[in-house]
């Protein structure tokens, strides 16, 4: 009896390891097709002719040696790093109001903080020219800032990235051991030190990766120098060019490899910083107690009203533009930018692309990427092909999206490859929002997993339980507000983005984001801006739908846990 048990033991264990190892193998399979020959195909183009024969590194020799295309690398490094500095002050100001001083208002602040992440940087560019371009408001009364350009590039990109500075800032500032301040009040420190030699260091590592994070935002975002730059060219820009106006592929490959080197130098420093980010509370902290300070809280409250108020007027100005007839000509109220004439009628037909791209992502890109962070994080057999699984998943997080969206022109518009038939389908822009934003997903999932107790596997194993039945009926449950953040995180970013699908994208795949860019070559700001204002509203309601059902899970899961417990 002993022995056929012994013998059931072994056949289930054994099945059970050819599964996972299958699993795993097909998972790592997919992450090579889709993310490492894709980059493979766009370094190799590199070094290669417009005939495709190869000539080493003589595109590189050519780029570095013409004026023209180094101007733009110098140019993309200037706005993104100005932006950045700005982006981070103003992020800093921002969350040190709202978690440590005594201001009004907090909840107001917090709402229209996070408000530029629902809406394509290309809304505050149009904006921005209603304002402040050749017929704006503010020229027409003088105040002439030269928008088409540096200026107004700075200005989109600072309001772009400000909610990432301050979701990353927010997380360091709310997270205080009070014991530090209370020793430096009785060692009668002043406040100014006390700013200097408590607060900053506590947060070093998180400003360190809000720059990082705000530099990679500003030096691969497409849109707003696409709609204000005018004559000054930028990296992005400059791709853009090579592949669509000149049909230089090759030379656009080697911009986006230029374009890849200070992101990747960011990214591993932006890597680092969080490594060696700390525990910065533990069980013996006490909670950071505010104190009155008139100074400080008033002139805290009046950076937080100057930035909100920026933020709302750009918003609040490119929704009323979506209503005047002729900016600034003919103010009358009207319809007709709703009805997208400038896109040949087909208006909406890109606002429903976008939404099935988005919806596709988020239903397709949520199951791969919490399956494949399950099978890399709790199961723990084939450690070395989970380790290159792993190392294939964070690779998207240093590809600009420009580089995603080049690379997979090279690599499925090849005559031999046998996914050549994705090529011009909805399904290739699909499948690039996914490998774009895939890296943060994975590490969100993955997180969400390494909290659940390591328990569960051990007792579902002791009484042989399938890992795919575990999987089911009590990882999914105890997951599913993870699951749901991943998924709104994907339909939010594809309904945004422009980067990853504007290499990819025909006439009847043209999604939301990419119109606004089409309408705004045309001279159309006003059907621009409501289709802006339309991706925008989507991405509230979807945000507003997605708390409601997320404090549902938590209660849900409170639930689960008593009934369990007990």
């Amino acid at each position: 009896m002993e022995k056929q048990n012994s013998k059931v033991n072994k056949e289930f264990s054994l099945n059970e390891k050819y599964l996972q190892g299958t699993i795993i193998f097909l998972i790592t399979v997919l992450l090579v097709i889709f993310i490492a020959l894709p980059f493979t195909s766009l370094f190799a183009k590199a070094f290669t002719d417009t005939k495709g024969d190869f000539i080493g590194i003589k595109n590189f020799s050519v780029y570095f040696t013409t004026p023209a295309l180094l101007s733009s690398l110098s140019n993309s490094l200037f706005i993104s790093i100005l932006s950045s500095l700005i982006a981070v002050f103003l992020g800093f100001a921002y969350a040190y109001g709202i978690h440590r001083t005594a201001m009004r208002l907090k909840g107001f602040f917090k709402v229209v903080a996070i408000l530029p992440l629902f809406a394509p940087s290309m809304l505050y560019s149009i904006a921005l020219i209603y304002l402040f371009g050749n017929k704006g408001i503010f020229t027409t009364l003088g105040m002439d800032i030269n928008l088409y350009g540096p200026v107004g590039i700075i200005i989109s990109e600072v309001i772009f990235a400000f909610p990432q500075v301050f979701l990353i800032l927010s997380v360091g500032l709310s997270m205080a051991d009070y014991r530090l301040y209370e020793t430096a009040q009785v060692l009668n420190t002043s406040s100014f030190r006390t700013f200097f030699r408590i607060t900053l260091p506590s947060i070093k590592y998180s400003l360190i990766s809000s720059i990082f994070v705000t530099f990679i935002l500003c030096f691969t975002d497409f849109g707003a120098p696409k709609i204000l730059g005018g004559n000054y060219n930028v990296l992005a820009t400059d791709i853009y060019k090579q592949i669509v106006g000149q049909f230089n592929m090759p030379m656009g490959a080697v911009a986006s490899i230029v374009m890849l080197i200070p992101v990747l130098i960011a990214f591993f420093i932006d890597r680092l910083a969080l490594k060696k980010q700390g525990v910065t509370i533990s069980a013996k902290s006490s909670t950071y107690v505010i104190k009155e300070n008139k100074l400080r809280d008033g002139i805290l409250f009046f950076i937080c009203s100057v930035t909100a108020i920026i933020i709302i007027t750009l918003i609040l100005t490119a929704t009323l533009g979506s209503f005047i007839n002729l900016w600034p000509y003919d103010i009358k109220p009207t319809l007709k930018h709703y009805k997208f004439s400038g896109l040949m009628n087909s208006g909406w037909d890109t606002y429903i692309n976008s939404l099935k791209v988005s919806l596709l992502t988020a239903a397709f890109g949520t199951v791969f990427t919490f399956t494949a962070a399950y099978f890399i994080e709790k199961i723990k057999r084939f450690k070395a092909i989970r380790q290159v699984g792993y190392f294939l998943s964070m690779i998207p997080l240093a590809l600009p999206g420009l580089v995603i969206g080049l690379s997979y022109i090279f690599f499925f518009n090849s005559s031999n490859n046998p996914l050549n038939f994705m090529y011009k389908t909805i399904g290739i822009l699909v499948l690039a929002n996914i490998v774009h934003f895939y890296s943060v997903s994975f590490m969100t999932s993955t997180t969400a997993l390494k909290m659940l107790d390591e328990e569960f596997e051990i007792v579902a194993k002791s009484m042989k339980v399938p890992f795919y039945r575990l999987f089911f009926k009590v990882t999914l449950p105890l997951s599913l507000e993870a699951i749901l953040e991943v998924a709104m995180y994907y339909f939010l970013n594809s309904m945004v983005t422009v980067s990853a699908l504007i290499f990819l994208y025909t006439p009847k795949t043209q999604t939301a984001s990419i119109s606004i860019l089409k309408l705004s070559e045309n001279g159309d700001g006003g059907s621009a801006a409501a289709m802006a204002v339309l991706i925008l509203l989507t991405n509230i309601v979807v945000k507003v739908v997605y708390e409601t059902i997320s404090k549902n899970i938590k209660k849900s899961s409170q639930k689960w846990k008593v009934t369990k417990s007990i």
